[in-house]
């Protein structure tokens, strides 16, 4: 039998035979080249420090991450819907996602301020742990689904400051009477204390009290309330606040748009929320101590502690305003009640770990 002489021609027609056959035996995992475009909406003034920008990064990130098959273009406050119609927007596809506050949601839920802060609740820290570990996301993502969304935690202000007001609050009864901004559980505390809450996105709140449609407000610390120029009108500023000891943000992402996505793609979008969720504490941290000494040192605000029995008065208002969410419903109350169990082992926790220690450290 005579011998077949093999040379590099032939040697190369194996070879692509062969690729062609071990191709079709174990086809190349499918990589999906689809792009997606979303538009996010947000609750917050064009680039405004911290939850602006915090946002643009959120945006930014999801597109940098995913080689531009997922593009974010954000639209502030008001350039696509009004502050407080982002909701909405997510929920009816008007837009793919949205950064903002869950207390802004209370009148759709009673439960979704959990999600974000209310009075005497849980710190960052806490606040994170029970989201990520203690089992609140998934009542998150039960309580958004029924609305069509699913959240995910994108950013924080840590603990806020109580307000800026035009006459120094002496005791509880001063608080009678008064025309406050506050949004979330705390607008009810303030009312059953007497006052008048009034919720007014952020781009709103300057002309009101240069008005005198409002007479108070609160916003979030130093950093973004020297931003605003609250110091100009208002002349006595309080904290630290009992209304929102964290005021955690979110994204809502619209679930129809999210599950169309590919796996990794869902991945990036759930990653960039959770890296701007660390990075957004720790900015304000820095920003508000820095923003402080600008207060004091050189436009000379008088930072005042509440006095006790507002404290008293407001803590004990807020523990009844709360506990009354578990009436609503029974997602509500389950709500409620895995949240109060984790919120008295961080209470217990508290004396021997942060808390303590900065007690300490203040000795």
């Amino acid at each position: 039998m005579p011998r077949k002489t093999l040379n590099r021609r032939s040697i190369l027609k194996g070879a692509t035979v062969g690729a062609a056959a071990t191709a079709a035996t174990f086809p190349s995992p499918a990589i999906s080249q689809e792009n997606f475009r979303w538009k996010m909406v947000t609750t917050w003034p064009k680039n405004f420090p911290g939850l602006g920008t915090g946002a643009q990064r959120v945006a930014d990130s999801i597109t940098e991450m995913s080689d531009g098959r997922l593009t974010v273009k954000l639209y502030a406050a008001g350039e696509l819907v009004p502050a407080f119609e982002a909701f909405d927007a997510v929920r009816e596809g008007k837009a793919e996602m949205s950064h903002d506050a869950a207390y802004y949601w209370v009148a759709k839920h009673k439960a979704f301020p959990f999600f974000c802060t209310v009075p005497g609740g849980l710190t960052t820290q806490e606040h994170n742990a029970w989201v990520y570990y203690g089992g609140g996301q998934e009542f998150w993502d039960q309580l958004c689904g029924d609305f069509g969304m699913r959240a995910f935690l994108a950013g924080g202000s840590g603990v806020q400051m109580g307000g800026w007001f035009q006459k120094e609050i002496h005791s509880a009864d001063d608080i009678k009477g008064i025309k406050m901004r506050i949004p979330g559980f705390g607008a009810e505390v303030i009312n059953r204390m007497g006052g008048t809450a009034v919720n007014l996105p952020g781009g709103e709140i300057m002309p009101a009290l240069q008005s005198g449609v409002i007479d108070a407000t609160e916003w979030v610390g130093p950093w973004n309330d020297l931003a605003f120029g609250f110091y100009k009108i208002a002349k006595y500023y309080y904290g630290p606040g009992f209304h929102e000891p964290n005021s955690a943000l979110e994204c809502l992402v619209n679930l129809d748009a999210y599950n169309a996505l590919p796996k990794d793609l869902q991945a990036i979008v759930r990653h960039a929320c959770k890296a701007e969720n660390v990075g957004m504490v720790s900015e304000f941290t820095a920003a508000n101590s820095a923003s402080q000494t600008v207060l004091v040192d050189q436009h000379k605000v008088q930072i005042r502690h509440f006095p006790d029995d507002v404290v008293k008065t407001a803590f004990s208002i807020a523990g009844d305003v709360v506990a009354e969410t578990a009436e609503f419903d029974g997602l509500a109350k389950k709500i409620y009640e895995n949240w109060s169990h984790f919120r008295g082992e961080a209470i217990a926790r508290g004396p021997y770990a942060e808390q303590g220690y900065m007690n300490n450290r203040a000795l």
